[in-house]
Protein backbone atom coordinates (compact mmCIF):
# COMPACT_ATOMS: atom_id res chain seq x y z
CA UNK A 1 0.00 0.00 0.00
CA UNK A 2 2.79 2.75 1.19
CA UNK A 3 2.75 6.12 2.35
CA UNK A 4 -0.69 7.47 1.99
CA UNK A 5 -0.72 10.08 -0.74
CA UNK A 6 -2.80 12.88 1.52
CA UNK A 7 -0.12 12.37 4.33
CA UNK A 8 2.94 13.20 1.44
CA UNK A 9 0.80 15.86 0.28
CA UNK A 10 1.09 17.96 4.15
CA UNK A 11 4.70 16.68 3.94
CA UNK A 12 5.52 20.24 3.90
CA UNK A 13 3.42 20.96 6.76
CA UNK A 14 4.50 18.16 9.18
CA UNK A 15 8.57 19.18 8.94
CA UNK A 16 8.07 23.00 9.61
CA UNK A 17 6.06 21.78 12.86
CA UNK A 18 9.04 19.33 13.65
CA UNK A 19 12.02 22.13 13.01
CA UNK A 20 9.56 24.63 14.92
CA UNK A 21 9.65 22.03 17.89
CA UNK A 22 13.17 21.56 17.25
CA UNK A 23 14.38 24.92 17.27
CA UNK A 24 12.65 25.36 20.64
CA UNK A 25 13.23 22.20 22.92
CA UNK A 26 11.58 22.03 26.29
CA UNK A 27 12.30 19.60 28.92
CA UNK A 28 10.41 17.51 31.41
CA UNK A 29 7.13 19.22 32.68
CA UNK A 30 8.13 22.32 31.48
CA UNK A 31 6.75 21.67 27.81
CA UNK A 32 4.12 24.30 27.55
CA UNK A 33 4.72 25.81 24.47
CA UNK A 34 4.77 22.58 22.85
CA UNK A 35 1.57 21.12 24.19
CA UNK A 36 0.11 24.62 23.11
CA UNK A 37 1.12 23.59 19.93
CA UNK A 38 -0.28 20.19 19.88
CA UNK A 39 -3.07 21.01 21.53
CA UNK A 40 -4.22 23.89 18.66
CA UNK A 41 -3.23 22.06 15.84
CA UNK A 42 -5.73 19.16 17.36
CA UNK A 43 -8.45 21.39 18.10
CA UNK A 44 -8.79 22.71 15.00
CA UNK A 45 -8.82 19.42 13.60
CA UNK A 46 -12.24 18.47 15.44
CA UNK A 47 -10.82 16.28 18.18
CA UNK A 48 -11.57 16.60 21.63
CA UNK A 49 -8.89 17.62 24.10
CA UNK A 50 -7.94 17.39 27.63
CA UNK A 51 -4.68 18.79 29.16
CA UNK A 52 -3.25 18.73 32.45
CA UNK A 53 -2.12 14.99 33.02
CA UNK A 54 1.38 15.00 34.49
CA UNK A 55 1.05 18.57 34.10
CA UNK A 56 1.80 19.19 30.21
CA UNK A 57 0.30 16.24 28.96
CA UNK A 58 -2.37 16.22 26.37
CA UNK A 59 -4.59 13.40 25.37
CA UNK A 60 -6.81 14.58 21.59
CA UNK A 61 -9.84 11.94 20.88
CA UNK A 62 -11.37 11.32 17.80
CA UNK A 63 -14.25 8.93 17.02
CA UNK A 64 -15.59 7.45 14.25
CA UNK A 65 -18.52 4.61 14.04
CA UNK A 66 -20.26 3.03 16.70
CA UNK A 67 -18.54 0.56 18.41
CA UNK A 68 -17.30 0.38 21.83
CA UNK A 69 -13.57 -0.17 21.08
CA UNK A 70 -10.35 2.17 22.03
CA UNK A 71 -6.84 2.37 21.54
CA UNK A 72 -4.16 4.66 23.09
CA UNK A 73 -1.41 5.68 20.78
CA UNK A 74 1.49 7.63 22.65
CA UNK A 75 4.33 10.02 21.21
CA UNK A 76 6.96 11.93 23.74
CA UNK A 77 7.75 15.95 23.66
CA UNK A 78 10.41 16.50 26.07
CA UNK A 79 13.84 17.06 25.05
CA UNK A 80 16.86 16.50 26.42
CA UNK A 81 19.47 18.84 28.94
CA UNK A 82 22.14 18.86 26.00
CA UNK A 83 24.26 21.68 24.35
CA UNK A 84 23.54 21.03 20.65
CA UNK A 85 26.39 21.15 18.01
CA UNK A 86 24.50 22.06 14.96
CA UNK A 87 24.24 24.34 12.64
CA UNK A 88 21.62 24.36 10.38
CA UNK A 89 18.67 26.85 10.58
CA UNK A 90 16.33 24.89 12.98
CA UNK A 91 19.38 24.10 15.54
CA UNK A 92 18.05 24.95 19.54
CA UNK A 93 17.68 28.56 20.40
CA UNK A 94 17.04 27.46 23.97
CA UNK A 95 20.77 27.18 25.34
CA UNK A 96 21.29 24.00 27.13
CA UNK A 97 18.41 22.07 25.83
CA UNK A 98 17.86 19.93 22.70
CA UNK A 99 15.64 17.58 21.02
CA UNK A 100 18.57 15.01 20.51
CA UNK A 101 16.54 12.12 21.00
CA UNK A 102 13.72 12.76 18.04
CA UNK A 103 11.18 13.45 20.45
CA UNK A 104 9.96 16.15 18.10
CA UNK A 105 9.57 13.91 15.19
CA UNK A 106 7.10 11.37 17.69
CA UNK A 107 5.07 14.33 18.27
CA UNK A 108 4.55 15.77 14.61
CA UNK A 109 4.17 11.53 12.98
CA UNK A 110 1.45 11.33 15.79
CA UNK A 111 0.31 14.99 15.04
CA UNK A 112 0.39 13.77 11.57
CA UNK A 113 -2.00 10.83 11.73
CA UNK A 114 -4.93 12.54 13.87
CA UNK A 115 -5.25 15.18 10.99
CA UNK A 116 -5.28 12.68 8.79
CA UNK A 117 -7.53 10.21 10.30
CA UNK A 118 -10.20 13.35 11.00
CA UNK A 119 -9.86 14.01 7.60
CA UNK A 120 -10.55 10.22 6.94
CA UNK A 121 -12.25 8.48 9.86
CA UNK A 122 -12.50 5.00 8.25
CA UNK A 123 -11.97 3.20 11.27
CA UNK A 124 -14.93 1.78 13.76
CA UNK A 125 -14.53 2.95 17.31
CA UNK A 126 -12.15 5.39 19.48
CA UNK A 127 -8.84 6.48 19.23
CA UNK A 128 -6.83 8.59 22.34
CA UNK A 129 -3.82 10.43 21.14
CA UNK A 130 -1.86 10.81 23.92
CA UNK A 131 1.08 13.41 24.20
CA UNK A 132 3.26 12.82 26.99
CA UNK A 133 5.61 15.12 28.92
CA UNK A 134 8.83 13.81 30.64
CA UNK A 135 10.05 10.58 29.00
CA UNK A 136 14.01 11.43 29.70
CA UNK A 137 14.58 10.01 33.17
CA UNK A 138 11.44 11.62 34.97
CA UNK A 139 8.88 8.85 33.83
CA UNK A 140 6.08 11.14 32.97
CA UNK A 141 4.05 8.22 31.46
CA UNK A 142 3.81 6.92 35.01
CA UNK A 143 3.03 10.11 36.30
CA UNK A 144 0.00 10.77 33.15
CA UNK A 145 -0.88 6.83 34.68
CA UNK A 146 -0.97 7.93 38.31
CA UNK A 147 -3.01 11.18 37.20
CA UNK A 148 -5.74 8.36 35.45
CA UNK A 149 -4.82 8.19 32.07
CA UNK A 150 -6.52 4.74 31.78
CA UNK A 151 -9.52 5.76 34.03
CA UNK A 152 -10.64 8.89 32.07
CA UNK A 153 -9.45 7.51 28.72
CA UNK A 154 -9.91 3.84 28.83
CA UNK A 155 -8.13 1.29 26.09
CA UNK A 156 -7.97 -2.15 25.72
CA UNK A 157 -4.70 -1.77 24.04
CA UNK A 158 -1.75 0.90 23.73
CA UNK A 159 1.33 1.88 21.01
CA UNK A 160 4.64 3.68 20.95
CA UNK A 161 6.91 4.14 18.57
CA UNK A 162 10.73 5.37 18.83
CA UNK A 163 13.24 6.45 15.90
CA UNK A 164 16.11 4.02 15.21
CA UNK A 165 19.02 5.37 13.62
CA UNK A 166 21.40 3.06 11.78
CA UNK A 167 18.34 1.74 10.10
CA UNK A 168 17.27 2.57 6.92
CA UNK A 169 14.73 4.64 6.29
CA UNK A 170 11.70 2.61 5.44
CA UNK A 171 12.24 0.14 7.66
CA UNK A 172 10.43 -1.01 11.28
CA UNK A 173 11.54 -3.21 13.99
CA UNK A 174 9.72 -5.15 15.95
CA UNK A 175 9.75 -8.34 18.54
CA UNK A 176 7.44 -10.12 21.11
CA UNK A 177 8.51 -9.84 24.72
CA UNK A 178 11.11 -7.69 26.13
CA UNK A 179 12.11 -4.42 23.64
CA UNK A 180 14.14 -2.34 25.55
CA UNK A 181 15.86 -3.19 29.20
CA UNK A 182 14.77 -2.04 33.03
CA UNK A 183 16.54 1.36 34.06
CA UNK A 184 17.67 1.52 37.69
CA UNK A 185 19.59 4.38 39.30
CA UNK A 186 21.76 4.34 42.26
CA UNK A 187 23.92 6.08 44.57
CA UNK A 188 26.85 5.06 47.10
CA UNK A 189 28.19 7.15 49.58
CA UNK A 190 31.56 6.20 51.27
CA UNK A 191 32.06 7.21 54.94
CA UNK A 192 35.36 6.85 55.80
CA UNK A 193 38.48 9.59 58.12
CA UNK A 194 40.09 11.96 56.64
CA UNK A 195 43.66 12.53 56.74
CA UNK A 196 46.69 13.84 55.44
CA UNK A 197 48.08 12.01 52.44
CA UNK A 198 51.55 11.59 54.00
CA UNK A 199 49.95 9.81 56.43
CA UNK A 200 47.81 6.56 55.21
CA UNK A 201 47.52 4.98 58.35
CA UNK A 202 45.93 7.38 60.11
CA UNK A 203 42.73 7.10 58.10
CA UNK A 204 40.52 5.16 56.47
CA UNK A 205 40.95 6.13 52.59
CA UNK A 206 37.89 6.40 50.74
CA UNK A 207 39.00 6.85 47.60
CA UNK A 208 40.58 3.14 47.57
CA UNK A 209 36.99 2.24 49.36
CA UNK A 210 35.20 3.36 46.45
CA UNK A 211 37.74 2.18 43.64
CA UNK A 212 37.36 -1.03 45.64
CA UNK A 213 33.82 -1.45 45.15
CA UNK A 214 33.68 -0.14 41.53
CA UNK A 215 36.04 -3.24 40.32
CA UNK A 216 33.93 -5.47 42.67
CA UNK A 217 30.72 -4.74 41.39
CA UNK A 218 31.45 -5.93 37.90
CA UNK A 219 31.96 -9.18 39.35
CA UNK A 220 28.48 -9.59 39.75
CA UNK A 221 27.07 -9.49 36.13
CA UNK A 222 30.20 -12.07 35.44
CA UNK A 223 29.41 -14.13 38.37
CA UNK A 224 26.24 -13.94 39.76
CA UNK A 225 23.89 -13.35 36.82
CA UNK A 226 23.13 -16.29 34.37
CA UNK A 227 25.40 -16.04 31.11
CA UNK A 228 22.36 -16.52 28.84
CA UNK A 229 20.59 -13.70 30.93
CA UNK A 230 21.72 -10.02 29.88
CA UNK A 231 22.45 -7.28 32.29
CA UNK A 232 24.76 -4.05 32.92
CA UNK A 233 26.25 -2.34 36.11
CA UNK A 234 27.63 0.51 34.98
CA UNK A 235 29.60 2.91 37.45
CA UNK A 236 29.19 6.39 35.13
CA UNK A 237 30.28 8.90 38.45
CA UNK A 238 32.96 8.84 40.71
CA UNK A 239 33.26 12.16 43.10
CA UNK A 240 35.61 12.57 45.88
CA UNK A 241 38.28 14.63 47.25
CA UNK A 242 39.48 18.49 46.83
CA UNK A 243 43.10 18.46 47.15
CA UNK A 244 46.54 16.55 46.41
CA UNK A 245 47.60 16.08 49.78
CA UNK A 246 44.76 15.56 52.10
CA UNK A 247 42.95 11.67 52.23
CA UNK A 248 38.72 12.51 51.70
CA UNK A 249 36.70 11.39 54.69
CA UNK A 250 33.93 11.09 52.03
CA UNK A 251 33.18 9.28 48.37
CA UNK A 252 30.46 8.84 45.92
CA UNK A 253 29.81 6.84 43.27
CA UNK A 254 26.40 6.98 40.97
CA UNK A 255 25.46 4.66 37.96
CA UNK A 256 22.68 2.70 36.09
CA UNK A 257 21.40 -1.24 36.24
CA UNK A 258 19.87 -2.69 33.20
CA UNK A 259 18.01 -5.76 33.24
CA UNK A 260 15.00 -7.41 31.01
CA UNK A 261 13.76 -9.30 34.11
CA UNK A 262 12.19 -8.47 37.44
CA UNK A 263 14.33 -11.37 39.10
CA UNK A 264 17.31 -10.33 37.38
CA UNK A 265 16.49 -6.71 38.76
CA UNK A 266 16.03 -8.08 42.72
CA UNK A 267 19.32 -10.12 42.41
CA UNK A 268 21.61 -7.50 40.78
CA UNK A 269 20.26 -5.14 44.09
CA UNK A 270 21.07 -7.85 46.51
CA UNK A 271 24.45 -8.36 45.58
CA UNK A 272 25.32 -4.87 45.21
CA UNK A 273 24.18 -4.69 48.88
CA UNK A 274 25.91 -7.28 49.89
CA UNK A 275 29.16 -6.74 48.18
CA UNK A 276 29.38 -2.97 48.70
CA UNK A 277 29.04 -3.37 52.58
CA UNK A 278 31.43 -6.32 52.92
CA UNK A 279 34.10 -4.35 51.45
CA UNK A 280 33.08 -1.11 53.74
CA UNK A 281 33.27 -3.60 56.75
CA UNK A 282 36.46 -5.12 55.62
CA UNK A 283 38.28 -1.34 55.31
CA UNK A 284 36.40 -0.12 58.86
CA UNK A 285 34.03 2.15 56.57
CA UNK A 286 30.74 2.90 55.96
CA UNK A 287 28.93 2.73 53.14
CA UNK A 288 25.11 3.43 52.20
CA UNK A 289 23.29 2.76 48.60
CA UNK A 290 20.73 4.17 47.20
CA UNK A 291 19.01 2.05 44.96
CA UNK A 292 15.82 2.71 42.73
CA UNK A 293 13.76 1.56 40.35
CA UNK A 294 13.03 4.12 37.53
CA UNK A 295 11.65 2.33 34.79
CA UNK A 296 10.44 -1.36 34.59
CA UNK A 297 11.20 -3.51 31.36
CA UNK A 298 9.27 -2.61 27.96
CA UNK A 299 7.51 -5.84 27.36
CA UNK A 300 5.72 -6.74 23.78
CA UNK A 301 2.59 -8.87 24.02
CA UNK A 302 2.10 -10.74 21.29
CA UNK A 303 -0.45 -10.24 19.50
CA UNK A 304 -0.92 -6.31 19.36
CA UNK A 305 2.77 -7.05 18.52
CA UNK A 306 1.43 -9.13 15.23
CA UNK A 307 -0.79 -6.16 14.08
CA UNK A 308 1.89 -3.54 14.58
CA UNK A 309 3.91 -5.47 12.58
CA UNK A 310 1.62 -5.73 9.81
CA UNK A 311 0.47 -2.10 10.01
CA UNK A 312 4.38 -1.37 9.00
CA UNK A 313 4.21 -3.99 6.49
CA UNK A 314 1.44 -1.89 4.90
CA UNK A 315 3.27 0.95 4.64
CA UNK A 316 7.05 -0.51 3.65
CA UNK A 317 6.74 -3.79 2.50
CA UNK A 318 6.67 -7.15 5.11
CA UNK A 319 9.87 -7.35 3.70
CA UNK A 320 11.29 -4.06 5.48
CA UNK A 321 9.66 -5.40 9.05
CA UNK A 322 12.54 -6.90 11.20
CA UNK A 323 11.59 -8.98 13.55
CA UNK A 324 14.84 -10.59 15.07
CA UNK A 325 16.43 -7.31 16.10
CA UNK A 326 18.50 -7.44 19.44
CA UNK A 327 16.52 -5.73 22.03
CA UNK A 328 18.27 -2.55 23.60
CA UNK A 329 19.77 -2.43 26.83
CA UNK A 330 18.69 1.26 26.56
CA UNK A 331 15.26 1.96 28.34
CA UNK A 332 12.03 3.56 28.03
CA UNK A 333 9.08 5.24 29.97
CA UNK A 334 6.40 3.65 28.04
CA UNK A 335 7.38 0.46 29.82
CA UNK A 336 4.90 2.04 32.10
CA UNK A 337 2.17 2.29 30.05
CA UNK A 338 2.56 -1.62 29.08
CA UNK A 339 2.39 -2.76 32.65
CA UNK A 340 -1.33 -1.58 32.50
CA UNK A 341 -2.59 -2.68 28.87
CA UNK A 342 -1.46 -4.64 26.19
CA UNK A 343 0.74 -3.34 24.07
CA UNK A 344 3.50 -3.10 21.27
CA UNK A 345 6.39 -0.62 20.77
CA UNK A 346 7.89 -0.33 17.31
CA UNK A 347 11.30 1.39 15.51
CA UNK A 348 10.80 3.32 12.84
CA UNK A 349 14.14 3.87 10.84
CA UNK A 350 15.84 7.07 11.30
CA UNK A 351 18.52 6.23 8.53
CA UNK A 352 21.78 4.09 8.34
CA UNK A 353 25.02 5.57 6.85
CA UNK A 354 27.19 9.30 7.34
CA UNK A 355 25.43 11.58 9.27
CA UNK A 356 23.02 9.35 11.04
CA UNK A 357 24.74 9.24 14.45
CA UNK A 358 22.60 7.48 17.37
CA UNK A 359 20.36 9.45 19.67
CA UNK A 360 21.90 11.61 22.76
CA UNK A 361 24.19 13.03 20.30
CA UNK A 362 25.48 17.12 20.37
CA UNK A 363 24.83 16.42 15.81
CA UNK A 364 21.69 14.42 15.95
CA UNK A 365 18.73 15.16 14.04
CA UNK A 366 15.39 13.71 13.29
CA UNK A 367 15.29 12.80 9.66
CA UNK A 368 11.99 14.54 8.30
CA UNK A 369 11.50 11.90 5.53
CA UNK A 370 10.35 9.71 8.48
CA UNK A 371 7.40 11.88 8.98
CA UNK A 372 4.99 10.44 6.49
CA UNK A 373 6.32 6.90 7.25
CA UNK A 374 5.59 7.67 10.80
CA UNK A 375 2.07 8.97 10.61
CA UNK A 376 1.03 6.32 7.83
CA UNK A 377 1.96 3.94 10.22
CA UNK A 378 0.11 5.05 13.10
CA UNK A 379 -3.23 5.40 10.81
CA UNK A 380 -2.83 1.97 9.20
CA UNK A 381 -2.56 0.63 12.71
CA UNK A 382 -5.85 2.43 13.61
CA UNK A 383 -7.62 0.71 11.04
CA UNK A 384 -6.26 -2.32 11.10
CA UNK A 385 -7.58 -2.61 14.80
CA UNK A 386 -10.29 -0.91 14.76
CA UNK A 387 -11.18 -1.88 11.36
CA UNK A 388 -14.92 -1.32 10.69
CA UNK A 389 -17.36 -4.02 9.94
CA UNK A 390 -18.21 -5.22 6.11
Amino acid sequence: MGVIDRIKAFHPELTEIRRDLHAHPETAFEENRTADIVADKLQSWGLEIHRGLAKTGVVGTLKAGRANRAIGLRADMDALDLIELNEFGHKSRHEGKMHGCGHDGHTVMLLGAAKYLSENRNFDGTVHFIFQPAEENLAGGKVMIDDGLFEKFPVESVYGMHNMPGLEVGKFAVRVGPMMASADMFTVKVRGVGAHGAYPHKGVDTVLVASEMVVALQSIVARNVDPLEPAVISVTMFQSGHTTNVIPEHALLGGTVRAFRPEVQDLLERRMREVLDGIARAHGAEVELDYQRRYPPTINTADETELAAAAAGMVVGPENVVHNMAPSMGAEDFAWMLRERPGSYVWIGNGAGEGSCMVHNPRYDFNDEVLPIGSSYWVRLVETILKPAA
